[in-house]
């Protein structure tokens, strides 16, 4: 499924959070130990499997505690909703609330970078057709938060599906199609929606 784990460390503390632990788990640990960080949180961008797998195993061993938004279904251990911030060392990612492709879905962002999760991919988005899915709520969520982001954010997406790993907040609004303007019909249209 290309799924992307991130490791963010604060670099003065070492204090870090876990973004999105699935697969390779042995491989995150041996990051998280080869930079000498303390993980403090895992946070999941939205409850699909391929982006919780590894919540209990890298909880138990790391002895962090999971973050998810308010409406998740699954198990965590602090909710937060939109404008909250997660604070680990002397860093900050502020939380933004984006429905879509799961009702649960949000993005991370600081000064310099947003992790989008399945919301914005390098050149497409997140399917709509699951369980929580909404296109209607993914137009909204493009639209009205994603599309008024800074255009200098550097963009991580939760899957490697584009010709590049990372992007620009700038270069998504350029040549995604899912950011090009166009009416919540067309959107729907295009999303595969009636």
């Amino acid at each position: 499924m290309q799924n992307f784990t991130y490791v963010v460390g604060d670099e003065p503390t070492r204090e870090a959070i876990i973004i999105d632990p699935s697969w390779d788990l042995d491989r995150v640990q041996g990051a998280i130990a080869d930079e000498g960080l303390r993980p403090r949180y895992i946070v999941n961008t939205h409850y699909h499997f391929d982006h919780t797998l590894g919540n209990e195993a890298l909880s138990r061993s790391a002895g962090t505690k999971i973050i998810q938004h308010s409406s998740s279904e699954l198990p965590h251990d602090i909710s937060v909703d939109d404008g909250d911030a997660i604070t680990f060392g002397d860093s900050t990612l502020s939380v933004l609330h984006t429905p879509g492709h799961s009702q649960d879905s949000i993005c991370l962002m600081d000064d310099t970078r947003i992790f989008t999760g399945d919301t914005l991919f390098v050149g497409s988005c997140g399917r709509v057709d699951l369980p929580g899915g909404s296109a209607a709520h993914l137009y909204r969520s493009l639209s009205e938060v994603i599309s008024k982001l800074d255009g200098s954010l550097v963009v991580y997406p939760g899957h490697h599906y584009g010709m590049t790993t990372t992007s620009t907040i700038s270069a998504e609004l350029s040549a995604n199609p899912v950011l090009q303007p166009r009416s919540l019909q067309e959107f729907l249209s295009m999303m595969g929606q009636p």
